[in-house]
């Protein structure tokens, strides 16, 4: 299911760092990374079958073992179609309600292609979930909720974000991108 020096891991564990970590785009990010506590699985199968069996699994390791804090799953195959993928994203939610996870997990979604409903294709904004690969991010809601309680005006994360982005412009967020997806580090 995955290989740990594949150019889907590596790729993503650049993004994280280099775009995620460095831009302060999610402030909750660093201290798991710097912890070793992020979960990665790269995903080779491109059956919507497979990749949701694949999250839940996810989900039961993030249960089972609290050392770890989050998961990213990578799809490295499949999914490259922004509408496939937020099928995958629509049928893993669901799955996780049926799953009995509501309220115990939640998913973040990334894709190379995001756009957000009311934003250009090419606003910049839109790179705030995206990534070199389409990603599926398993939290746990009580994560969350502890470090939103630490964190003044929480609600003006994704603002300093979008601003963030649009000041950066999509040019370089481009660049940014395909160095991450070029990374051989």
């Amino acid at each position: 299911m995955h290989t740990q020096n594949s150019l889907p891991l590596q790729a993503t564990q650049a993004w994280l760092q280099n775009f995620v970590i460095s831009y302060n785009i999610c402030p909750f990010a660093k201290h798991p990374h710097e912890q070793g506590r992020i979960h990665y699985i790269v995903q080779e199968a491109a059956d919507l079958e497979a990749c949701l069996l694949t999250t839940v699994l996810a989900c039961e390791e993030l249960r089972q073992n609290s050392a770890l804090e989050t998961t990213l799953i990578i799809f490295a195959q499949g999914f490259s179609a922004f509408e496939d993928f937020l099928e995958l994203l629509y049928s893993a939610e669901d799955l996780l309600v049926a799953q009995g996870y509501e309220g115990e997990f939640q998913l973040a979604s990334f894709h190379p292609e995001y756009q957000f409903a009311d934003a250009a294709v090419d606003d910049p904004a839109n790179y705030t979930n995206r990534s070199p690969y389409p990603i599926l991010h398993v939290i746990r809601e009580a994560s969350i909720t502890a470090a939103l309680a630490h964190y003044p005006e929480p609600e003006s994360i994704p603002q300093n974000n979008i601003r963030q982005t649009r000041e950066l412009g999509s040019r370089f967020l481009q660049q940014l991108l395909a160095h991450c997806s070029a990374t051989n580090s």
